[in-house]
């Protein structure tokens, strides 16, 4: 690691794929950024004045490195491992922007149970518990189906959806095995509309409010497109009210955060979890594209302590989506090459596109948030203009994919 740091630097929080538009938009800004990640290989390295090797959960050892080079401004992207030490770290330094405490308890889902309940927000059955026995004795109790999953997990990491008791303990297994703390909860599944929030927030209220449909991969729970949704006047604000509450509650007052929420056919949103960070999954080029603004660019001047509301400011008013690409295979393999590239590109209302993995990577299953190989943004003037576009796109990109691992 470099024994001198550049000055005036910002401090990034992870180098994932997800962090690459926070170093695009630093070196757009002339900012210049230290990496900080413990992937030796981690994808967003090559965009950043500097790389530390270190885990992002670790402050002591990332002031460690730092030695006597204090930060201009510390900034955490589409990551959860990460948010405790943007706390740390900001108080440490005495940053313009501290990460708020109370955020912490949307990273702990049973937490949360407890801070929705407590707003008087509609809720649902849910039992948690870092014993197995006590958390499959609870769950048997529960409305099936039910979903079991880490309480501390992201990225769609060890869920698993249950239909009856005899599936429980394999289920808890696995949650279990993903999780940090050793706890598991289990939620009663909420049928009806699968939609997400995305808010920036000044003083409290919201100044960039994005709510969009969501479509899973067939058969598991992860996300596959993401696109904004149709919906009343009435409805969007009474959705964006629970948000704004919620975030109230979670101490956020300026910043950006999401909520998974499903809207039910009595027209409530049961929020079913929170996400007190950006997004992942290439939201924020979704809201570029359907909006015109930038909330990458936003959350920079925040950290920095500069005003952040021109970023936000809307520059036109259409729809988008964002379709993550997976493998369609389900075992593991290695991508040997992409097909259809530059046709897609083409296509009419495609805005971007994003390969991840590139040939000889190793590819597996999409079953998580993390198994993404790839991703296509697009824009028009309706919900079915970008259905369309987005169809066509992955129509044409295909990845080429050789199976490692024989099937059963």
């Amino acid at each position: 690691m470099p024994e001198n740091w550049p000055p005036n630097a910002l401090l990034v929080l992870g180098a994932s794929e997800e962090h690459i538009p926070l170093y695009q938009e630093a070196a757009r800004r002339g900012i210049a950024t230290i990496a900080v990640d413990m992937k030796v290989d981690a994808p967003a390295f090559p965009f950043a004045d500097a790389a530390m090797n270190v885990s992002t959960r670790d402050a002591d050892a990332i002031t460690d490195a730092l030695a006597g080079t204090r930060p201009a401004g510390i900034v955490v992207g589409a990551t959860d491992a990460a948010l405790p030490t943007w706390r740390t770290l900001g108080l440490h330094y005495g940053m313009p922007y501290v990460y708020p405490e109370a955020a912490l308890a949307g990273l702990d889902k049973a937490a949360f149970h407890e801070v929705v309940a407590d707003c008087g927000v509609a809720g649902y059955g849910w039992a948690a518990s870092n014993d197995p026995g006590e958390v499959t004795a609870k769950a048997a109790g529960l409305r099936f189906p039910l979903m079991i999953k880490p309480v501390d997990g992201s990225g769609s990491k060890g869920i698993t959806r249950v239909t009856g008791p005899d599936g429980l303990p394999a289920a808890i297994a696995r949650a279990h095995a993903y999780s940090a703390s050793g706890t598991v909860i289990a939620e009663e599944f909420i049928h009806g509309r699968q939609l997400t929030i995305d808010l920036f927030l000044r003083d409290g209220e919201s100044v960039m409010t994005c709510i969009k449909d969501q479509t899973l991969v067939p058969g598991r729970s992860v996300v596959r497109r993401i696109s904004t949704a149709l919906l009343s006047p009435a409805q969007h604000r009474r959705l964006e009210e629970v948000a704004e509450q919620l975030c109230g509650a979670l101490g956020i007052v300026n910043g950006p955060a999401n909520f998974d929420l499903v809207l039910g056919e009595d027209g409530h949103g049961r929020i079913v979890e929170a996400n007190p960070r950006l997004s992942g999954d290439s939201i924020p080029r979704l809201h570029e594209a359907a909006y015109g603004v930038n909330v990458v660019g936003a959350l920079i001047a925040l950290a920095l302590g500069e005003p952040f509301d021109a970023y936000l400011t809307p520059t036109r008013n259409a729809h988008a989506g964002v379709e993550l690409l997976g493998s369609p295979l389900d075992v593991n393999g290695e991508l040997t090459g992409w097909e259809g590239v530059a046709e897609a590109r083409n296509v009419p209302g495609v805005t971007g596109i994003e390969l991840y993995a590139k040939p000889g990577d190793p590819v597996h299953p999409h079953d998580q948030s993390g198994h993404k190989i790839g991703m296509v943004t697009a824009a028009g003037p309706s919900p079915a203009a970008v259905t369309a576009a987005l169809d066509k796109a992955t129509s044409l990109l295909r990845p080429i994919i050789r199976p490692t691992q024989e099937t059963s």
